[in-house]
């Protein structure tokens, strides 16, 4: 640091008062000047060295650095690779930042960054081309406006694919552990844009890295998992150390231009499996179909609006919301109950109008998952779609089922399952797909549930499948429903029939009277399985109008929140 200490004349100096390191105190006179006044004696006074020739920028001159400096980070001082994203049809990373977060609000880290890379390029070009080292990290708040002064505040992580393709380097990651860190610390959602190549090989500035597989990105990621919601979007391509941290997130949301794979072109190859591009990786067609992307999304600005609709779930109530007619309700079901019928017809009508937004749609379609809104209230929907399957539930739906409790359950969403069900699917073919440990998770994934689970019957509630989608048996859910439409029972009754009574119907030798026999037994048996009998048992709880089933799920949400 320098003082300056003004003498009030000026004068040569005549001798130096203290030493070079000496400590002075307050008063202490620094030098001798040899002043002449008007009479042209010479006096003594105190004076202050002359300024030196490298003093520092001044204040104003700093701050003019400054600005230049956050101007080489946007994407004005880049607008070769703005250019080249818009030309795609793709956004910048400060764009869906800007589009994110509420105005304002981003309090970013490690903006300054650069790739380690100083030994090999021009510092200068370093800082726009490499700016952030490829990520923007930082905190913001999210759908302020929409939850109501509820705490809306989130870390954000934004790859930026136009630097060095997204690709993960030294700086990079200390700059992800460090806002993971923070997210773990205070206990934030994370919302991520994953697009970027994997790691990246050419930072050479760092010597004390060789193998570079203790990187903390991934451990750090993935234990956030049961502690904060996290939500991954992709858009272009999102290979190797990217597609894993997308992979696990809890939310994974894809546009229609994604390409995702544990490994990119180069890694295939180098690997001896050969010759691909980049577009034969992982398209979305493949990755929507296998479950790994819940959400397809158009674009980014798509994607971007369904993160921010997804994270309102986690973040709380809304105070407004509108709902349906709900008379509707009673003419979805077919008068045969045998013909199919469109039960996201019935979801939409039930949750708050525009509220739903389902999960793996092309993935285990024999079972719904969405979320939504009651009134208002966040809650997870498990729906059986007799469309696919006849609603027998498969392997693939049990895993999502299961795994989506497991979400619900680790951040306290209610649950509404809707189950018309014959049961389990079976047979030779679907047992080598592992069906008795899959299909056993959903038991599992339901006897640990904490939350509420609001059962209602819709049609068949037959089979271990319907106890496993009922949380184990029809006594688990805090309320068990069913429409007077409503058939349970151990199987479906064509098969009860079938099995129960086999030896009274091969013993009657005419074909028509086996028939009537076989109609007649099958009429005890549905009338024995229907909703209003096992009511009588109290193996469920009600029998209900299909009107009033928002009005009891509702009624139900309440009261569990009041206790």
């Amino acid at each position: 640091m320098q003082t300056a200490v003004n003498a009030e004349r000026s004068g040569v100096v005549a001798s130096l008062e203290v030493a070079e390191n000496q400590t002075v105190q307050k008063g202490t006179a620094l030098v001798t000047l040899a002043v002449r006044d008007a009479g042209n004696a010479t006096q003594k006074s105190a004076a202050a060295p002359q300024t030196s020739a490298n003093n520092l920028a001044t204040p104003a001159q700093s701050l003019e650095d400054f600005y230049h400096r956050v101007a080489q980070t946007g994407d004005q001082a880049r607008q070769a690779s703005r250019d080249k994203r818009h030309k795609k049809g793709f956004r910048t990373a400060r764009e869906n930042l800007e589009d994110l977060c509420d105005n304002g609000s981003f309090q970013e880290y490690g903006q300054f960054a650069v790739a380690a890379q100083r030994n090999r390029r021009d510092y200068e070009t370093l800082k726009s081309e490499t700016a952030g080292d490829g990520i923007i990290t930082g905190v913001g708040t999210v759908n302020s406006d929409l939850m109501q002064g509820g705490n809306c505040r989130a870390a954000i992580v934004i790859n930026d694919y136009a630097v060095l393709a997204g690709t993960q380097g030294f700086y990079h990651h200390q700059k992800l552990d460090r806002l993971l860190e923070i997210a773990e610390r205070q206990q934030l959602p994370v919302v991520m844009y994953a697009e970027g190549g994997g790691g990246r090989p050419g930072d050479t500035d760092i010597t004390n890295v060789n193998s570079g597989l203790n990187c903390q990105s991934f451990a750090s990621w993935a234990r956030l998992q049961g502690l904060v919601p996290r939500i991954s979007v992709v858009n272009g391509y999102c290979f190797a150390g990217n597609a894993a941290l997308f992979g696990a997130a809890d939310i994974t949301i894809a546009t229609q231009s994604s390409y995702i794979g544990m490994a990119g072109p180069a890694m295939i190859e180098g690997g001896g499996l050969g010759s691909f591009k980049p577009t034969e990786i992982g398209p979305i067609e493949v990755q929507c179909k296998n479950g790994v992307v819940d959400i397809v999304a158009e674009d980014e600005a798509q994607a971007t609006a369904i993160a921010k609709q997804c994270l309102a779930y986690f973040q709380g109530s809304t105070e407004h919301w509108q709902v349906a007619d709900q008379a509707v309700i009673s003419q979805i079901l077919p008068d045969d109950r045998r013909y199919s019928y469109d039960v996201r017809q019935l979801i939409t009508t039930l949750v708050d109008q525009d509220s739903m937004q389902e999960l793996k749609p092309k993935f285990g379609g024999a079972l719904i998952t969405a979320l939504a809104r009651i009134e208002g209230r966040p809650l997870g929907v498990i729906a059986s779609d007799c469309r696919v399957n006849g609603g027998a539930i498969d392997v693939d739906a049990a895993d999502k089922a299961a795994a989506f409790q497991q979400l619900c359950n680790q951040f306290d969403l209610p649950i509404l399952c809707l189950c018309d069900t014959p049961g389990f699917m079976v047979g030779p073919a679907h047992e080598q797909l592992g069906a008795v440990r899959r299909l056993s998770s959903l038991f599992v994934s339901g006897a640990q549930l904490r939350v509420p689970l609001i059962a209602v019957v819709l049609r068949k509630c037959y089979g271990l499948g319907a106890q496993a989608l009922l949380g184990g048996s029809t006594s688990s859910p805090l309320y068990t429903l069913s429409w007077p439409t409503g058939e349970f029972g151990p199987m479906g009754p064509e098969g009860a029939v079938k099995l129960g009574f086999k030896k009274e119907l091969e013993a009657e030798k005419n074909p028509e009277k086996r028939q009537a026999l076989f109609q007649q037994l099958l009429a005890e048996q549905f009338d024995r399985g229907q909703a209003t009998e096992v009511a009588t048992t109290l193996e469920i709880d009600a029998v209900i109008d299909p009107v009033e089933t928002r009005q009891m799920i509702a009624q139900a949400l309440l009261d569990h929140s009041r206790s």
